[in-house]
């Protein structure tokens, strides 16, 4: 692998992601030695340990924050903090959610350590109609324009919501 992501420096790319496996945290530490492009990682990352133990190990220079992947929220804003102490700039990574997980994308993506472009899309990218409204749009210049107000700016649409639900439960 190492003469085939050396040989990708010439381009001077912003980052190399998870080059390597999922789960190698220490590997991706010594790639990075030998790499002047950053690693970011993304997969390694699942809680604010692997975070400090990834910097502290000198195994990349971004992560990649996926709300669903670290916890929510919480533990979102904890990892942010810490890169954002220790110059580890991170970016926004999206798991195909629907509108209301990249309502909370959009929410996380405003910190002010998310500095790279993120990976937050428009919703018509992946779906036809979003159960939100308004649908997120994509500026010409692509950017997205996060909605003021309380909560995650966006309405769900329950009558959507109960269309497309194929089964229910209730507990009680």
């Amino acid at each position: 692998d190492f003469p085939l992501l050396q040989g990708l420096e010439r381009f001077y790319l912003m980052m190399i992601e998870q080059p390597l496996e999922w789960d190698d945290i220490y590997s991706h530490a010594e790639l990075q030695k030998q790499l002047k492009t950053p690693i970011c990682l993304d997969e390694c990352i699942h809680s604010l340990g692997d975070a400090r133990a990834a910097i502290d190990l000198g195994a990349c220079r971004i992560i990649n924050v996926k709300l669903g992947r670290v916890g929510g929220h919480t533990a979102a804003r904890r990892m942010h903090d810490l890169c954002q102490e220790r110059s580890v700039p991170v970016w926004c990574g999206g798991m195909l959610e629907s509108g209301i997980g990249r309502a909370h994308n959009i929410a996380m993506s405003t910190l002010p350590n998310f500095t790279l472009p993120g990976d937050v899309s428009a919703s018509k990218r992946y779906w036809s109609e979003d159960i939100i409204d308004p649908e997120v749009t994509v500026s010409p210049q692509g950017t997205i324009r996060p909605p003021g107000g309380p909560g995650i700016g966006f309405e769900p649409r329950r009558d959507l919501i109960e269309r497309l639900t194929v089964r229910k439960e209730v507990l009680s």
